[in-house]
């Protein structure tokens, strides 16, 4: 089946999709994106991606080339045409296509470009990995500063994906001066002691919104939350750890560089983190 996808005001069979090869998002990765789960086919913390999809833009700044309410039906139509009943919605906005490739930005009215694709993922919410828990490595974070941005710029995280591969594991956690930042494409967790510890926000991280939702539920089934950076050692040490993207919701890391954590299986702390945010997230899914 061919897709439906979304291109500048246009829903196109994807074989019809195209990009200028002057866009700034193919040239200088001047972009920023955003992914939204898709469960019993309704959207999960889509007003969280909406808002940090504006804060992403005005940052950088560059125009929203859609109103909220838009695009919560362009997300819609895209589940129906799609048929996705479990799976994601890739969203992409970049400042545009200017004449030519020039390291400057374009003219105020060159407009944006917005694309939309649909990925279908059943099974998505009963991840058999989530019942076994992943193996991380810990590897340097080479990034730019600015990782509370959401952009494109995705090289050096693919590139962890690809040494945690080799080393025989699921992912890598990055560190810097001595400190987990966060995972590849998710936000970093250990428990110890009942404890969630997770590093606090700053520039150094993204502003998860699957974070952002977890650590309130944590907060309100009386689980004790402390923002802080963490070590790899700590880590090696700690009951149980975990990390959350919008893709994987919670997910159990049972191994980092090695050493088991804990028990070396997913602890009750991140099991329990699991089935909550799910049946929560459920409920007010639109």
């Amino acid at each position: 089946m061919t897709r439906t996808v979304y291109v500048n005001g246009k829903y196109l069979p994807e074989n019809e999709a195209t990009v200028s090869i002057f866009d700034r998002g193919f040239l200088f990765a001047d972009g920023v994106y955003e992914v939204t789960s898709v469960l019993d086919g309704k959207l999960i913390d889509f007003d969280g991606h909406a808002k940090r999809l504006a804060r992403s833009l005005g940052e950088l700044g560059m125009r929203n080339p859609i109103e909220t309410e838009d695009l919560l039906e362009v997300h819609r139509e895209l589940v129906r045409a799609n048929n996705i009943i479990e799976g994601l919605i890739y969203l992409q906005i970049t400042r545009g296509a200017a004449a030519d490739r020039d390291f400057t930005y374009p003219s105020d009215d060159t407009p944006p470009t917005l694309v939309l694709f649909t990925q279908n993922k059943p099974g998505l919410a009963d991840s058999p990995m989530a019942k076994v828990g992943i193996k991380v490595i810990s590897i340097e974070d080479q990034r730019w500063a600015r990782r509370d941005i959401k952009t494109v710029q995705l090289l050096y995280p693919s590139m962890g994906k690809m040494m945690a591969k080799a080393a025989g594991c699921d992912d890598a956690w990055m560190v810097e001066d001595g400190a987990v930042t966060e995972g590849t494409s998710n936000n970093a967790y250990i428990v110890k002691g009942g404890k969630i510890i997770t590093r606090h926000l700053s520039n150094d991280i993204l502003h998860g919104i699957t974070r952002a939702a977890v650590l309130r539920f944590a907060r309100e089934a009386q689980m004790e939350v402390e923002e802080r950076a963490f070590t790899v050692a700590e880590a090696q040490d700690a009951d149980e750890a975990f990390f959350t993207s919008a893709s994987a919701f919670v997910m159990p890391v049972v191994e980092l560089d090695g050493a088991a954590i804990g028990t070396g299986a997913p602890g009750p702390v991140a099991t329990r983190l699991r089935e909550i945010y799910l049946d929560e997230s459920r409920k007010v899914a639109i």
